[in-house]
């Protein structure tokens, strides 16, 4: 009479282990279960009929009873459970189904990121390489410029000089023009009067030499023709 207390407890157990099954399964395993108890029960009533029984078999009969309606209501909370549980299980499977997907996506965000990491240590690399050759480029331009600025102060000492040089070649130049000037002025006023001498002398020449020539002619002539010219000189004189 206690036998169907040990198959609630071994209904309890599949239960328990069969957790993945489906709803409908669980359902018809409970009805099974119920329809073997009823079965029991009965047969265990017609047994021995309850106007036969004390008072102790009556308890028993009525403990059973309990029994079995509490086993009926554990039985609904377990489909409920299951029910739960097949739900729970939907929606695990959907949160494993998305974060596979999910995964999936990381993995190729990863490998999108490892790409572009790798095109920017690339980058990195050839900025270096840039920055390096323009650090040299630097370095050789600020060469050839301290070069260059050198040559120009070089070139400007040169060019000091030579303007110096230039300077004082025409302050000589002007020095020996002013000087020229001088000469030249000296010498025109000089030749002025070496001029105004000469016309002086050529008149004076002019003049002796008329007188020659007059003299020259009155000599060759008779006396008396010579007495004439001299009358004919005083009359124009």
């Amino acid at each position: 009479m206690v036998a169907p207390f040990f198959k609630k407890k071994d209904l309890a157990d599949k239960h328990r282990g069969l957790s993945s099954a489906s709803t409908l399964d669980v359902k018809d395993l409970d009805m099974d279960q119920q329809t073997g108890d009823s079965e029991e029960f009965t047969s265990i009533m017609s047994s021995a009929s309850k106007a036969n029984m004390d008072k102790k078999s009556l308890d028993l009969v009525f403990a059973v009873e309990q029994i079995i309606q509490s086993r009926q209501h554990s039985e609904l909370n377990i489909n409920e459970l299951q029910d739960r549980l097949n739900h729970s299980n939907s929606h695990v499977e959907r949160l494993n189904r998305d974060a596979r997907n999910l995964n999936k996506v990381i993995e190729e965000r990863e490998k999108n990121i490892l790409e572009l990491e790798n095109k920017l240590v690339d980058k990195n690399l050839k900025v270096d390489q840039v920055m390096e050759d323009f650090r040299e480029l630097q370095a050789a331009m600020s060469s050839e410029t301290d070069e260059l600025k050198n040559v120009i102060d070089l070139e400007r000492q040169k060019y000091s000089g030579l303007l110096q040089k230039h300077n004082e070649a025409n302050a000589d130049k002007n020095i020996k023009i002013n000087e020229l000037e001088e000469k030249i002025g000296r010498l025109e006023v000089e030749n002025t009067h070496l001029k105004q001498k000469y016309e002086t002398m050529r008149e004076e020449k002019a003049y002796l030499a008329n007188m020659i020539s007059d003299f020259t002619s009155r000599m060759s002539l008779p006396l008396g023709q010579n007495q004439s010219k001299r009358n004919e000189g005083a009359e124009e004189h």
